[in-house]
């Protein structure tokens, strides 16, 4: 009987224990499962979804650009990404596998073992060329016909639609426009800039896998379609644009000028930017391609390991937007803030004045400090701005006290960015001396006062000018003017912003009269004159303090700064030119008065503003020829006279068988006009002189003596000063007696 217990006993023992066992052993799994299906349930689907589905990014079309007339600037234009399938392969043999990859290989300019390797991935979506364009679309769509024919397969290659950035005019605006990254992602100007309202939205191509990841048919696929970008409408004018780079780019070549040169173009109502010509620039289309030819081939000389490093430094500098992210000595051309200051201030009235003999001591004890000049004498303000006087300028600066000085540098947004819409813009570089008041010690004023030895940025220039110009309001400048949808609703528009009223409007219009006047024959700015334009102006010649590794240097940045019309103020324009040869000219008058002129004297009449002529002027102004062929002599002669001008008769004849200058042509008053009466004297043939650097009386004696007409052009044809810079015609060449010849006009080029 014990021994039963016993067995009894050890039964239910061992029934207890396998019970305890079970029990624990699917409790368990049950808990397992509960923690797996409860706590863990979002994570397992996330993975199982991503195991589960590929899928790819689309790209939606980017936004186009345009400019402020509605002509396309960018725009995002369809290419094909050339996808494999290597699925479709399983089955292929070597040999079609060959000869696939053989031609595919001369199509796409892609190595065939590389294709060939490709093919044996497991995957429906295998890459093989981006963004390649309709022409070599249509070659591989031939050859997929050509392999359905030969090998009865389809299948094989996909093609699917993307887009590429293209700018309809190369390099034209590239600094304002920008370009973007191989993703379509914006990576300088605009494009950087407005990035996320260009993008649009990503779209997806999502191709689902079974449990050994091997993507299932096509007819599994889902396709979620990308949107397309926002537009964008510039306040740049395209052909202004043209107009400005045009000179500017002219101007660097004429001057060899060694760290390029921009041109800004402000409307002074507004703050929208017209024109920003940033020369030496890029193709956008090509953006990492070395842009000056120059630089290229000192690149090229370098040994391989610095080339790199030499290619990276130079696209920084062609993709940076000189007119926003350089800092630069303003010179001469901010004495329009220092006169503007003082006569804020009540300081000195219009006939106070102020004596220059040279050099300018401007405290006591210390050094003299020479003005470009020799000595001015006796001046008023409008004559000291005129002449440029530092020793003028230096005086109105101690009167205006440093506080003070500060004060309307601040006032006219010299303190602070502009906020202008582009990337990368800089900040001014003042005094800071501790202690001293505004930053600055006594000598620091002396020269701040006729702008050295401080940095501004040029949009800065070109915006406090603009403030001078409208009345004594600061704008805020900008460069977009609308954001627009691809049915063309506006989504966002730009509204003029004043920041500030810096100045009073009776001191801006004071400003501005002097400004007119210094651009008048005989004023500093003269380079900048337009016969029948009321244009204001202020050169600046400024010495670099240190080059961009820190050591002292002697370059120069030459630069005008100027509005028209002076009556009524529509726009400003800074024309800045860094490093001009010296050997060549380096003063602000020289090389950037020119170029204003020259933009000026274009962008004027195409703005619509009419011109006015002096009396003076109108005296000066040229005639238009008649038409005089096939009349009697007698009556072309008498006709002729009627029309103010003087004629000339060669040959014998008694009929007018050809004139020159041409009928409508634009002739000097009281020019002369060739008649020619028979076939003979039509042969005849004069040489033109070389007219540069002549003066105003030399030039008509060496047209009068070469029997030629001459048209005068540019700037203080009057004046003592003036000199002949550039003709039509070149020297040597050989015309038709009194043919016309246009001589462009300086004044001496020295003042600062």
């Amino acid at each position: 009987m014990a021994k039963k217990g016993a067995a009894a006993t050890l039964w239910r023992r061992s029934t207890i224990t396998m019970i305890i066992i079970i029990l624990l052993g699917f409790g368990t799994i049950i808990a397992r499962l509960l923690y797996l299906q409860v706590y863990q349930s979002e994570e397992l689907q996330k993975r199982a979804v991503e195991q589960q589905l590929h899928d790819t990014t689309v790209s939606g079309k980017r936004g186009s650009i345009y400019d402020s007339n509605g002509n396309v600037l960018a725009q995002s234009i369809t290419v094909w990404d050339i996808v494999l399938a290597p699925a479709n392969f399983k089955n292929w043999t070597d040999e079609k596998r060959e000869g696939f990859a053989e031609g595919l290989s001369k199509i796409l300019d892609l190595d065939k073992d590389d294709i060939i390797k490709k093919t044996k991935e497991n995957s429906y979506y295998v890459m093989l060329k981006r963004r390649a364009d309709a022409e070599l679309k249509d070659k591989v769509l031939k050859f997929c016909d050509e392999m359905y024919e030969k090998y009865n397969i389809s299948g094989v290659i996909d093609l699917l639609e993307n887009y590429k950035r293209y700018y309809t005019h190369d390099n034209f605006a590239g600094a304002v426009l920008g370009f973007v990254g191989s993703d379509n992602q914006g990576l300088s100007g605009v494009e950087y800039e407005y990035d996320e309202e260009l993008n649009g939205s990503s779209g997806r191509i999502v191709i689902a896998q079974d449990a050994h990841n091997n993507p299932l048919p096509y007819q599994y696929e889902q396709k979620v379609e990308a949107s397309d970008g926002y537009n964008l409408v510039l306040t740049i004018d395209e052909n202004i644009q043209s107009i400005m780079e045009k000179y500017v780019r002219q101007t660097i070549k004429e001057y060899n000028v060694a760290n390029r040169g921009c041109a800004i173009m402000m409307n002074v109502k507004t703050g929208a930017i017209l024109g920003f010509a940033c020369e030496g620039s890029f193709d956008p289309n090509n953006p990492f391609d070395i842009a000056d030819e120059k630089t290229q081939k000192e690149i090229e000389k370098l040994p391989e390991d610095k080339q790199d490093a030499a290619i990276a430094k130079a696209q920084n500098a062609q993709w940076r937007n000189k007119g926003v992210s350089d800092t630069y000595v303003p010179g001469s051309v901010f004495k329009m803030v220092t006169a503007s200051a003082v006569l804020s201030e009540g300081l000195i009235k219009e006939d106070t004045t102020f004596t220059c003999t040279g050099s300018y001591s401007p405290y006591e004890g210390a050094p003299a400090i020479s003005c470009w000049s020799s000595g001015h004498g006796t001046q008023k303000i409008e004559q000291a701005l005129c002449n440029s006087c530092n020793p003028a300028f230096m005086q109105m600066g101690f009167m205006l006290g440093r506080e003070k000085f500060y004060e309307y540098y601040v006032a006219l947004g010299f303190s602070e960015k502009t906020g202008i819409d582009l990337p990368g813009e800089s900040e001014s570089i003042f005094f800071d001396k501790e202690g001293e008041p505004a930053g600055m010690a006594l000598m620091d004023l002396a020269v701040a006062s006729f702008g050295q030895n401080f940095k501004i940025t040029p949009i800065q220039m070109v915006t406090a000018c603009s403030a001078i110009a409208n009345g004594g309001k600061l704008m805020q400048p900008y460069v977009v003017s609308q954001v627009v949808d691809s049915e063309g609703n506006v989504v966002k528009a730009t509204e003029p912003t004043v920041k500030r009223q810096a100045i009073s409007e009776e001191v801006a219009a004071k400003v501005c009269s002097m400004l007119e006047t210094n651009a008048k024959p005989g004023g500093g700015a003269a380079n900048g004159y337009i016969a029948g334009y009321r244009i204001g102006g202020k050169t600046g010649t400024s010495q670099k303090i240190v080059d961009e590794d820190g050591n002292l240097t002697n370059d120069y940045i030459a630069s005008f700064c100027g509005i028209a019309p002076c009556d009524e103020p529509e726009v400003a324009l800074l024309c800045y030119f860094d490093t001009p040869d010296p050997e060549i000219n380096y003063y602000g008058s020289a090389v950037a008065g020119p170029c204003f002129r020259n933009i000026m004297r274009e962008v004027l009449p195409y703005l619509g503003v009419e011109r006015m002529y002096s009396e003076e002027e109108a005296e000066q102004l040229d005639t238009t020829v008649g038409v005089y062929d096939s009349m009697s002599l007698d009556d072309a002669k008498q006709k002729v006279e009627n029309d103010g001008l003087r004629a000339e008769v060669v040959g014998d004849g008694n009929t007018v068988i050809a004139q020159n200058p041409a009928a409508y042509s634009t002739i000097p008053k009281e020019g002369t006009v060739v008649l020619y009466t028979d076939k003979e004297s039509t042969k005849q043939k004069v040489t033109v002189p070389d007219f540069r650097n002549c003066s105003l009386s030399d030039v008509n004696y060496l047209a009068s003596v070469n029997n030629l007409n001459v048209c005068l052009s540019g700037s203080a044809v009057n004046s003592s000063e003036a000199y002949a810079k550039s003709q039509d015609i070149e020297p040597g060449t050989e015309v038709e007696p009194y043919t016309v010849v246009t001589v462009e006009f300086n004044q001496d080029d020295s003042i600062m």
